[in-house]
């Protein structure tokens, strides 16, 4: 691959201080002098180069590799060429992923759009009512609006809008053409681009004649801190209540959260998923990517569900979910199983009259 402009190497991380970062250890001290400046998969990786590998499945890309040094478990050191300095972690794709932060912090939140990113640039509009603390940057064409406060250290990108009252707190990105409305908003949050917060739930009244009548939606979307929340996704406000999103929750791009949802602390939630509304969602759930899942229900602290999966009651803490609706996987990969066999059947028992 060509030179990458767009986040350009460190100027360099020994390896014995990224060592002692890491809280990992170098197999040869030799090569605690060592330079790294980038990350990069082994089977193109160049000299100051990071790699990590997780299983034997990387032992012929190996060969080839001309890193200077590679993250893995103690099991896994025999596999690396001599020429090659290891890294030994006990969990090398979290090392890994630390090491990356370090070599390109830019990279960790949406970049700046434009050269002048100190300031309040004079092609957005900030409402005299708001309230900015010092070093908040707002980019060109941003709106804030009347009585909103946002806190220091924290970036608004071009095009952004951001509410009457809305509270947003230090050191998060708001990246381009995100909007925030009746919304909370903790420390270290990151949206990224064309997200839509706090917009009006999906709620409605049979009515008198055919048709339907709006239901009136009051409600707040809280956010805590450290949570990130990807591109194109959506989180309604709450009818009466709020929708909360727990502190550390990682939400990917193009996710539908329902009005009145509680996300619990620390979840994962990948592209694609739909949170209908009202659902309570415990500590530490994974979510596979295009999962549904149904509303007024409760998901215990602990769940993994599997993706394309569709969740229609309650799961217990724990417990680890799949297919459509939702059963505990033994269950699921059961069923899976026996339809292979009957459809494997039914080939061969084709197969025989043809013959």
């Amino acid at each position: 691959m060509e030179h990458n402009w767009f986040f350009p190497p460190h100027e360099g991380i020994r390896l014995g201080d990224l060592a002692v970062a890491l809280g990992a250890e170098l197999a040869d001290a030799a090569h605690a002098d060592r330079v790294v400046r980038n990350v990069s998969p082994v089977s193109r990786a160049k000299e100051g180069d990071l790699c990590y590998i997780l299983s034997r499945k990387m032992r012929a890309e190996l060969e080839t590799s001309e890193a200077t040094a590679i993250l893995c478990d103690a099991a896994l050191a025999s596999l690396v060429p001599s020429h090659i300095a290891v890294l030994l972690s006990k969990r090398p794709h979290t090392a890994f992923a630390i090491a990356g932060a370090m070599l390109h912090p830019a990279a960790m939140r949406p970049g700046v759009t434009t050269s002048d990113s100190t300031g309040i640039s004079p092609a957005a509009f900030v409402d005299p009512a708001a309230r900015l603390e010092a070093g908040v940057v707002v980019e060109p064409m941003a709106v804030i609006g009347k009585g909103a406060e946002i806190g220091e250290g924290t970036r608004i990108g071009p095009g952004v809008i951001i509410g009457a009252d809305v509270r947003i707190g230090r050191n998060c990105t708001i990246a381009a053409g995100a909007t925030l409305q009746c919304a909370l908003v903790g420390n270290e949050v990151i949206i990224h681009p064309g997200a839509r917060i706090g917009q009006d739930g999906f709620g409605y009244a049979p009515g008198l004649k055919p048709g339907m009548i709006k239901i009136v939606q009051i409600g707040r979307v809280i956010i805590q801190d450290h949570v990130e929340i990807g591109s194109n996704t959506t989180i309604d406000r709450g009818t009466m209540d709020d929708t909360v999103i727990g502190e550390g929750t990682k939400i990917d791009n193009q996710v539908q959260v329902g009005h009145n949802v509680r996300i619990g602390r620390h979840c994962g939630i990948v592209s694609g998923v739909g949170i209908a509304g009202s659902t309570r969602i415990g500590d530490g759930v994974m979510i596979g990517g295009a999962s549904g899942i149904n509303g007024h229900i409760t998901i215990g602290d602990g769940v993994q569900i599997a993706a394309m999966s569709g969740v229609v009651g309650d799961i217990p803490p724990g417990e680890r979910y799949g297919g459509i609706p939702a059963r505990p996987m033994r269950d699921f990969l059961r069923d899976v199983a026996e339809m292979a066999l009957r459809s494997s059947a039914r080939d061969k028992k084709k197969g025989s009259k043809d013959d």
